[in-house]
């Protein structure tokens, strides 16, 4: 199993739960005012969301360089598959940069973990992290990819907090994507397909259908139809 396989195995069983980080508008709000932005380009956000998210899209906080250097990570974490686009793919980079400001718990373990890593790749190689070649880069995720025990002295601690982060992070923003949640095959609730009871059973049990019930209620060709019922309680349609 590779590593893509690996993460989709583990998030299939809690996707249903919902998705982290997503809020969904409040149920008392207005169909009305749950309308969609120019500048967000979300469905369903209220007016007082929508607001928020202006003001959030309006912040900056990670420069250039730190954005390249989030969008290289994403891509060793999430790289791209035969089936399925990679992280940056999804646009991660950007839900990152969005969650950073809108948590700003994230936002000095984030910047310090880039200064890190950029600090240990200039003294290793002498150029920083996103100038490094792939090669180099691997090597570098692969020492940090794995926390040690916790009592366990490392170097590479403050590199592991950064990366577990980072990889939390990608996850997140990939299978909340259009893209990751195809990746996991995720459709949602959807209606079941119901053809009646199987013949054997009926059979078993002396059973059949009136052919007129029938008709009105396992024609799947009618399953989009509303019932009626007339003021007798009749099913008419």
């Amino acid at each position: 199993m590779n590593r893509r396989d690996t993460i989709k195995s583990l998030l299939l069983g809690s996707v249903a739960t919902g998705l982290a980080l997503h809020g969904c508008a409040p149920k008392d709000v207005k169909e009305s005012e749950a309308i969609s932005n120019s500048v967000t380009g979300l469905y369903g956000r209220t007016p007082e969301e929508i607001e928020h998210d202006e003001e959030i899209f309006a912040e900056e906080f990670l420069n250039k360089h730190e954005l390249s250097t989030i969008a290289v990570l994403c891509d060793i974490i999430l790289p791209s598959n035969d089936t399925h686009g990679s992280a940056t793919d999804a646009g991660v980079q950007d839900f990152i940069e969005f969650i950073v400001k809108d948590l700003p718990d994230h936002q000095t373990p984030l910047r310090g973990g880039l200064m890190w890593l950029d600090n240990y790749t200039n003294k290793t190689y002498g150029k920083e992290f996103v100038n490094c070649t792939n090669t180099e880069q691997l090597a570098v995720c692969d020492k940090i990819a794995y926390p040690t025990k916790k009592d366990e002295p490392s170097e590479f601690k403050q590199g592991e907090k950064f990366f577990t982060r980072m990889r939390n992070l990608t996850l997140t923003g990939y299978y909340t994507s259009k893209i990751g949640i195809e990746a996991l095959g995720y459709v949602g609730n959807t209606p079941n397909v119901w053809d009646g009871v199987p013949q054997d059973i009926l059979d078993k049990h002396g059973l059949s259908y009136d052919p007129v019930w029938l008709s009105k209620c396992v024609d799947q060709s009618k399953r989009g139809d509303i019932a009626k019922w007339d003021d007798e309680g009749n099913l008419i349609s």
